[in-house]
């Protein structure tokens, strides 16, 4: 709309209540919000999207006025019209009545005084209290977000993405760009498009935090501020690169051409697997899966020591067995057929010694890299495809395995093993009453052995959950409060140890493991209250010296009151006699 007209004060905000709510039909006309602005549907839109608050839309638009008198038209200049929505650049009927529209819908809005001109009118074309009536075609739009909330990054979408994922924290991105001053100044490019992990960012701040909103082949303008570009400070040339002014804004080109998944495999971010081909479908290798796969492991100085399997002869091997390392065990069993991935395995879950092989010496602390290719695999049977007595052979098979790790320090792979087991017979509901018999001391021996597992892995809550199951199928048991105790120990839980261990004790009083548990809590409980006597004797030693000092204080200001106060006295006593 034409610049000589005038705004009414607040005109532009958008209203709180859902104007898209309302349904139209084409020659229907229906009241929009409660403001009394209504909205004739002449054509329909494509899809189901409408402009957001901050979106750049464009329109072609008549005006008149009831009468049929015509004050403004941008089709009668052949060129379309141009705002921000829903930041007061036009008249609130516009800006809530375009809010309602679809990609390429004509409509008619009739526009109440309060929400176009109001008492003032926009002389000489439009009188006092007129109401308006727009016939408005919206032709398109660009999205403009404001990234962080704060005003530092505005994005303007010039080219939609594919899909509807967005890169990560962790995962590598590649990217174009074209970064400017206001007037134009080019001070960096890609030329070729540039490689970089989202959490490291590169060039300036605003770079990570917008590809964490962008889609595969989404192309945007950025308006970065200061605060995400290079601040008060601005930048010095760099290379081809221009320098930038201190406190200046960028606007920068920028398309994610691509990217590459990385997967934190370990919860300790040790294991990393970064996608460089996609599998097929969903299915992941499990426990005890026969997986073909080939890959070569390097070093970080590219020096290959391993180099398993070919197109023609795949390396063949049982996943959780040790059959590899440890790292490349669990990131097989998190890709998919076909996939291809980079994976990072740190000196924890690889090698922590040094070794040989017939390729290479592999330092001790070594991180270990592998370019790797899940062929095809075959997962073991699952407890759903099984037979329920096929339910409680696995899970006895499974125990046994659990066992002979667990007598060899293995605990970590020994609790996935009893994990299984238990997984196998969890659910009895359709076993026969002897099946029940059979599974029962099967499931409460595999929690159990479950729980000494994470006591040595310091997994004290899980322990604790694991024995809580025991304990609702078999409450006397005392294997189970027994090491229920020791987790709660370890987490300071002393009284609910205390309840376990004499509990235990009142079923089995000549137990020697309980006996000498109990010691252990009475020291723990005697060293726990010497810690708190000390605790509260020291907060009690301070408080009663912080007590003294105001009391010597206040006694000091007692007696300065008092001296003045006596002086005062004495000199009028002293004029008096005079």
């Amino acid at each position: 709309m034409e610049d000589d007209f005038e705004l009414p004060e607040g005109a532009g905000l958008m209203e709180n209540e859902d104007l898209n709510e309302t349904v139209f039909k084409v020659g229907e006309e229906k009241e929009i919000g409660k403001q009394g602005l209504k909205k004739l549907l002449v054509k329909e839109g494509e899809g189901w999207e409408t402009p957001e608050t901050g979106d750049e839309v464009e329109v072609h638009y008549t005006g008149t006025l009831l009468d049929s008198t015509k004050f403004d038209s941008s089709r009668d200049r052949g060129t379309p019209f141009k705002f921000k929505l829903g930041q007061g650049q036009v008249i609130k009927g516009w800006d809530q009545g375009i809010a309602t529209m679809k990609k390429g819908e004509t409509a008619v809005f009739t526009i109440p005084p309060e929400m176009a001109y109001g008492e003032s009118g926009s002389p000489p074309t439009i009188p006092p209290n007129a109401t308006l009536k727009f016939d408005v075609e919206l032709l398109s739009w660009a999205s403009v977000k404001d990234i962080c909330k704060d005003g530092g990054i505005f994005k303007k979408i010039i080219k939609e993405g594919e899909k509807w994922e967005n890169p990560k924290e962790a995962d590598e991105v590649l990217v174009k760009y074209e970064a400017r001053l206001e007037d134009g100044t080019v001070v960096s490019k890609s030329e070729e498009g540039v490689e970089f992990y989202v959490k490291d960012g590169y060039f300036c701040p605003a770079f990570a935090k917008a590809v964490k909103t962008m889609k595969k082949g989404e192309k945007v303008l950025l308006t970065v501020k200061p605060q995400y570009g290079f601040g008060h400070k601005g930048r010095q040339a760099i290379g081809n690169d221009v320098a930038v002014p201190p406190n200046a804004t960028l606007m920068v080109d920028l398309e994610l051409v691509s990217w590459k998944v990385v997967d934190e495999v370990t919860d300790d971010k040790k294991v990393l697997k970064k996608i460089l081909k996609q599998g097929e479908g969903y299915e992941r290798p499990n426990d005890g899966a026969v997986a073909k796969v080939k890959y070569t492991g390097k070093l970080e100085d590219g020096t290959v020591f391993e180099k398993k399997g070919s197109d023609e002869e795949p390396f063949e091997f049982m996943t959780g067995e040790e059959q590899v390392v440890d790292g490349l065990d669990r990131a097989v069993m998190t890709m998919k057929k076909g996939e291809v991935a980079l994976v990072t395995v740190a000196a924890e879950y690889g090698y922590e010694t040094e070794i040989k092989t017939d390729l290479a010496v592999v330092p001790p602390k070594s991180t270990l890299i592998y370019d790797v290719e899940l062929v095809s695999f075959v997962k073991e049977k699952e407890s759903w495809d099984m037979s329920t007595a096929e339910k409680i052979e696995a899970a006895g098979k499974k125990k046994e395995e659990g066992n002979a790790l667990f007598k060899v320090g293995k605990y970590f792979r020994a609790s996935k093993k009893y994990e299984k087991a238990a997984k196998y017979i969890e659910y009895d509901t359709s076993f026969s009453e002897e099946e029940k018999k059979q599974s029962k001391p099967l499931k409460i021996t595999c929690n159990l052995n479950n729980a000494a597992c994470k006591l040595k892995l310091k997994d004290y809550t899980q322990a604790e959950k694991l024995c809580t199951k025991v304990l609702e199928i078999e409450s006397q048991n005392v294997k189970a409060l027994y090491r229920r105790a020791q987790a709660y120990i370890q987490t300071a839980d002393l009284e609910l140890a205390e309840i376990d261990i004499k509990k235990a004790l009142e079923i089995d009083p000549n137990n020697r493991d309980v006996k000498l548990e109990y010691r252990a809590l009475k020291e723990k409980q005697k060293e726990y209250n010497k810690k708190e006597a000390k605790f509260y004797g020291n907060m009690f030693a301070r408080m009663s010296k912080l007590e003294e000092l105001e009391s010597r204080k206040s006694g000091s200001q007692k007696v300065e009151t008092v001296d003045k106060v006596e002086g005062s006295d004495a000199m009028a006593v002293n004029g008096d006699s005079s």
